[in-house]
């Protein structure tokens, strides 16, 4: 290959990177936020004795999670302005299907780690005196959360990746800029290499202390 690699025309643009850098942080972010308490919220519906709430929350779970992270947010930047009539700012559909999307996965995390919770726990919540909804806050959730931890992390790192999938409804993520600096370079192997690197270096750190987690819980477990 006589491809000759040269990044130093990149430093010209380390300014768009950073703040398509910024934008991938914040929608991986506000993402993770909506879908560490949404996920959670579906949980308990999912899990609800009452078919009104179990069985549509089911429907939702497995909707988002059985369609592609693309169709999504390419369905809330398109459909919902014609649906709805309803216009606003591209970043915040962004939000809206990455935290649904993760929603979905946490919520069935989340069941995950409510199933763990040994039926002592919540007897001794009873009990306590301590009625359904301090049982699901004091009791519950806690050990739910401890239990999940590792797949609510893992699922962050996910979202982290696929928020590079806005760019395709040119939102001016760290993808986006990357895909406009290439194009007007002609330079892709040294653009698309260094935002690879940036991806890595944000997803290892976090990827290795949900190993550290496991490895903490596996311990606790053995005792």
């Amino acid at each position: 290959m006589n491809y000759q690699f040269d990044f130093h025309f990149l430093q010209g643009n380390l300014g768009a990177l950073w703040d398509g850098l910024k934008v991938t942080l914040e929608l991986a972010l506000v993402a993770n936020i909506f879908g560490l308490v949404l996920g959670f919220i579906l949980c308990l519906m999912a899990m609800s004795p009452r078919a009104i709430l179990r069985w549509p929350t089911k429907l939702f779970i497995e909707f988002f999670r059985c369609t592609p992270v693309l169709l999504q947010i390419v369905w809330f930047y398109y459909c919902v302005p014609i649906m709805f009539n309803l216009f606003i700012d591209p970043i915040y559909m962004g939000y809206l299907a990455l935290g649904l999307n993760l929603a979905a996965f946490n919520a069935e995390a989340y069941r995950a780690g409510v199933q763990a919770v040994p039926h002592e726990h919540h007897d001794a919540g009873i009990a306590l005196g301590l009625n359904r909804f301090q049982q699901t806050v004091y009791v519950v959730l806690p050990q739910a959360i401890r239990n999940a931890l590792p797949v609510l992390m893992t699922n962050g790192i996910s979202i982290l990746q696929q928020s590079a999938l806005v760019a395709i409804v040119a939102i001016s993520d760290l993808m986006y800029v990357g895909r406009n600096i290439a194009t007007e370079s002609y330079r892709p192997l040294e653009t698309y290499s260094l935002i690879a690197l940036i991806y890595f270096a944000l997803s290892l750190p976090i990827s290795q202390l949900v190993a550290w987690v496991e490895r903490r819980q596996d311990a606790a477990t053995e005792r």
